[in-house]
Parts: structure tokens; sequence; C-alpha cells
């Protein structure tokens, strides 16, 4: 049976990721409910398979659909209003694609629950199924964010993570940006100015194959443009807090956390941990 809360939401935003949506949602529901999907104006007909599905799970599964597709940050920031109306005070994103481990949900909202005000991000331990130029791109990404920040924010890109839900309502509603690819970084970097400390939770992510049902609307120019922007764009302002930002870290007020868990399985199952 799932876990259930009135306080902490799995919410997962979906756009266009065909069979993997009810996979994923089914997977998730082992443990934890309620749970949360928005359909990010998909065209593929995934939104009708978790509306077939409803009727198993009850008050544990709701469906939101938006007409069109806005990006993630979009889609997140609308369960998240919906959320904070109906009094959750957090909210686990996990993206619908089959890349998390639902079987580490549970690890994360504890971690929540136990730290509070904290930003608790996913961690990924990477299997081989990970393309280089796009770990090597991360790195460089979790650099900027490391800095920009002052802060030991693990990664910046994964999106398996639990924010303070008033908290990161009110960071998007200050900034037009963080809606589709720059969402997960640019919200991490602004939760932390604003007093979040980064919670680091190891975690397994899996590039899924073509076979395997794996989808990915990531563009590489697009997208790293976009990122380009965004780090260039919160320049200005880690600069301007930066006093700020450096006398917090070193004076150890604000200082993140690493949560160890046990080793991470590399097997192609979803993995829990034991």
């Amino acid at each position: 049976m799932p876990e259930r809360s009135s306080t902490h939401l799995l919410l997962i935003p979906s756009y266009n990721t065909g069979g993997k949506l009810v996979e994923t949602v089914r997977d998730a529901l082992k443990f934890w409910a309620p749970v949360w999907v928005v359909v990010d104006g998909s065209t593929d007909g995934s939104d009708a398979a978790v509306e077939a599905i409803l009727p198993e799970y009850g008050g544990d599964l709701r469906l939101l659909r938006l007409k069109k597709n806005s990006g993630k940050g979009t889609a997140v920031l609308h369960g998240v209003t919906q959320a904070l109306e109906e009094g959750f005070t957090h909210v686990l994103t996990m993206d619908a694609d089959g890349q998390h481990a639902s079987g580490y949900i549970t690890t994360f909202m504890q971690a929540s629950r136990k730290n509070p005000n904290a930003l608790v991000l996913g961690l990924p331990q990477f299997d081989d199924s990970a393309p280089l130029i796009r770990l090597r791109g991360r790195r460089i990404a979790n650099w900027w964010a490391q800095f920009e920040s002052q802060s030991n924010l693990g990664d910046c890109l994964f999106g398996f993570r639990v924010y303070p839900a008033r908290s990161l309502y009110e960071v998007m509603q200050k900034t037009r940006w963080a809606r589709r690819f720059d969402f997960d970084p640019e919200v991490a970097i602004r939760l932390i100015w604003r007093g979040h400390p980064p919670l680091n939770v190891p975690a397994p992510c899996r590039y899924l194959t073509i076979a395997e049902g794996g989808i990915s609307h990531f563009n590489y120019y697009r997208d790293n443009v976009l990122m380009t922007w965004m780090f260039a764009r919160l320049l200005v302002g880690a600069f301007i807090r930066m006093p700020w930002l450096l006398a917090r870290r070193f004076s150890g007020d604000h200082e993140s956390v690493h949560i160890a868990t046990p080793q991470v399985e590399r097997s192609k199952s979803n993995p829990r941990p034991q």
C-alpha cells in the first residue's frame, strides 16, 4: 500500500511521453499518494490513458490538463497553484519518462519532512546509458549553478526533487522565465537565494533507449541557448547578493546537506533502497 499524505504531493508533469506515462504513474502509486499528473498540451493521447485508470485509484490520482504546450515550469506552476489551494506544503516533482526511480519517492519525502525548509535535490547516479555529451554539459551547468548560488548544489538539472510549495510559487510569480528547460536550474538557484538550503539525496537515473520507450524533447541548440541566457541573467543577481551569499557560506549559517543512501542499484528495473 502507498503511503498517503495531506502535506506532501507527488506531481508528474508530462508532454508526449506515450506509454511511459501510465507506467510511471502506476509505479509511483505503489509508494506514494496522492499523485497528480499535469499533461502539458500533449497530442499523443497519453492523457486519455491516464484518464482511463482514474477509477482504479480514486482520490489517490488526479489528472490536470493544459490545452497548450507551455513548458515544464508552466505545468509545475499549474499543479503547485492548485496544491496550495488544497493545503499541501511540499511538492515532489518526478519526470514522466521513466528516468527517475519510484522506489526513492519515500526517501525524498522523509528527507523533506525532517528538513521542511530544505530544497531536497536528487543527486543523479548515472549508469552506462548516460550520453557523454550530456554529462559534460551537466558539469558546466552545475559549476555555474554552484557559483551563482554559492552553495553545494549537487545537480541543478535533475528534476527529481521536493520543493517547499509556497516558496516555489512565489519565486515563479516574480519571473516570466523558468517555464521551459530553464525551470529546474533557475528555481533551484532562486530558492537557495531565498534561504532554502540544498539537501542532496543520491538517486539512480537512466537514459532509456527508443526501444525501451525512452522519449526526449531536449533540443541541443535551443535549450543550450536558453540555459546560457539563464545563467547570464542570474549572474547579475548573484553579484548583487554575493557579499551576503559569501558571508552566509563561510559562517556555516546555511550549510548544504548531503544525505547518504544505500548503494544505488543500477539494474534495468526501477530500484528501491533496501
